[in-house]
Parts: C-alpha cells; sequence; structure tokens
C-alpha cells in the first residue's frame, strides 16, 4: 500500500538554528499518525511545512504520491488542519462559522450537510449558539468540523488537546477516534499529552532536537513483558521479605525509600495483585511505570534515568 504521505530527509533551518534536521517518515492511509516532542522538538515547524505555511530548506514532501513543491494547490484542496487554536469568530453562531467557511472554500453546502458536520464534533444542538460563549474544547470540535467542510482525505492537527479540561480531551481523544474508524480519514495529530497520543494512534514518531528518535506502534517501542511496577505498602522492609520467600522472589528489583520495584510482564499485574492480598500485605498503591510517557523521557532527556528500570 502506498503511504499517503511520504517525507525524505525533511531539513529547515532558520539561519543558523536547524529546527528540522533531514527527518523522514510516511504516513499509512486511514491511521492516526501521533506526533511526538518536547517543545523545540520540531513538531509544529514540520507541520507548518507539510500544510504549506513555511518552505523546506532541503528535502521532499510527497502527499497523495504528489510532490508538494510542484503540486501545492491540488493537494491543499485535500488537506484539512487546525494549527494551534481555531481563528473563529467569535459573535458568529456555530452554523454561521461552518457556513461562511464553507463558502470561502468555494464549497456552498445545504443546511442539512452543514448539520450534518455539526453533528459529527457534537456540536448540532448548538448551532445556533454564539461561539463567544463556547468553552475552548467547543471552539476547538468547532475548528476541526471547519477542517473537515471541504471532506479532506488528511487531516492535521497540532496540540487540539491544549488548554482543555479532561471532558474537553476526551472530546477531541474520542473524534480523532470517529475520524479514522467511521469517517476513514488520515489523521496527523502532535501532542505533548502522551496518555492521550498512546489511546489513538496507530503510529507514533518521536523526535527531539528536529531529528527521528524513534518511530513505530506503541507495543514496538516498548516491551509489555518488561513492566515496571512499584507497590508501596504500610511496611516495606517486611513486605519484601516476605516476597522475598514468595514465588514473585525473581520478579523483585530493589527496595527505595517510596517502595518496593518488581519487573513483570503486564498480564501477571492482576495476578500480583491477588498475591499480595493473599499474602496479607497491607497494599497502599501499586503503580506499572513502563509506559509511554517513562519511554519518550529516556530517549529525549539528556540524562534521563528511568528511575523504576535497572
Amino acid at each position: 500500500m502506498q503511504p499517503l504521505v511520504k517525507i525524505t530527509a525533511l531539513t529547515k533551518q532558520f539561519g543558523h538554528l536547524t529546527a528540522v534536521d533531514h527527518l523522514s517518515f510516511s504516513v499509512e492511509p486511514a491511521s492516526v499518525y501521533g506526533f511526538l516532542g518536547q517543545n523545540g522538538a520540531g513538531k509544529s515547524t514540520t507541520i507548518r511545512m507539510l500544510t504549506g505555511l513555511i518552505m523546506p530548506s532541503s528535502g521532499e514532501i510527497e502527499i497523495f504520491g504528489l510532490s508538494l513543491a510542484k503540486h501545492k494547490k491540488e493537494i491543499l484542496k485535500q488537506i484539512g488542519a487546525v494549527i494551534e487554536k481555531p481563528d473563529v469568530y467569535q459573535y458568529l453562531s456555530a452554523y454561521d462559522n461552518l457556513q461562511l467557511f464553507a463558502r470561502l472554500s468555494g464549497i456552498r453546502p445545504t443546511r442539512v450537510s452543514l448539520m450534518d458536520q455539526l453533528a459529527q464534533v457534537g456540536l448540532a444542538d448548538r448551532a445556533k449558539d454564539k461561539v463567544a460563549g463556547f468553552s475552548q474544547g467547543m471552539k476547538q470540535r468547532l475548528g476541526i468540523a471547519i477542517a473537515l467542510v471541504h471532506q479532506p482525505q488528511l487531516i492535521i492537527l497540532d496540540e487540539p488537546t491544549n488548554g482543555l479540561d479532561p471532558q474537553g480531551i476526551a472530546d477531541i481523544r474520542h473524534l480523532i477516534i470517529h475520524l479514522r474508524t467511521e469517517l476513514k480519514k488520515t489523521v496527523i495529530v502532535s501532542s505533548h499529552l502522551l496518555s492521550e497520543i498512546e489511546q489513538v494512534a496507530t503510529q507514533l514518531l518521536i523526535i527531539h532536537k528536529g531529528k527521528k528518535v524513534k518511530e513505530g506502534n506503541a507495543s514496538e517501542l516498548f516491551d509489555p513483558a518488561q513492566t515496571v511496577v512499584q507497590l508501596s505498602t504500610e511496611q516495606n522492609e517486611t513486605a519484601w521479605a516476605v516476597l522475598q520467600a514468595s514465588s514473585w522472589q525473581p520478579y523483585l528489583q530493589r527496595i527505595t525509600p517510596e517502595g518496593i520495584i518488581l519487573k513483570v510482564d503486564r498480564r501477571q499485574i492482576p495476578a500480583l495483585h491477588q498475591s499480595l492480598v493473599h499474602l496479607q500485605i497491607p497494599l497502599i498503591s501499586l503503580q506499572p511505570r513502563h509506559s509511554l510517557e517513562d519511554y519518550f523521557l529516556q530517549v529525549t532527556t539528556p540524562g534521563y534515568v528511568d528511575t523504576l528500570s535497572n
């Protein structure tokens, strides 16, 4: 299958600063491609190059099998994007905003199609309400509706959950999943909320200082058989001695002021919890720590040491 997006040796320099450094990756159709990196890693610069807002210093961007440099207008007709916060008219209604942006795109949609678009982002019941009264999460969903109004194949979302409350974050998460599974759209999404990306992305790319560090799916980026677990009990020293004499002895790593560290297969965690109850160990907390966030910090933070690994 031909990738929908193919990036080859993409580089962007601002004077002496190399913001993106020979970055290469590809995005498959009908996937959610998670784009991860710390602030200043080059995520937004890459996205701006993908959407034609800035020109690369070198490298090649191919979208839909075409060169962006040679077929920019044709390609951008099939891309919808929300870069940072959506730029909407506060004192127009959600419906009027969507209708206005549709007409600016050269589209004359019916009322039924506009209402359907608002329904897809959960705003049909607020269609006639002024955007000024919307929460940030609702504005973000309206921005995505605007990005979808011309029925693009590719959706690009730059930090779509910035500034949202937990409900707003969950709404955007469900919307991204809906775009891929129900509408068969391809989505590229950047975010600093790694746990959210882990739940929606089918592919992941981690960049650091403009360079690709790792690429793959979550199961490829870390081994679930090497899950680090921290136990906190009422009496850690006593609990350590009990576990030393149990079948869990081979999995013990060390005892720290914070608790007891084990390394197990993730599927063993329920059995571990049952054993702790059976051994009458007074458990305060059991926390798996081998997550995408831990992995991300390991590969992007100089000098970072995962205190829960050996």
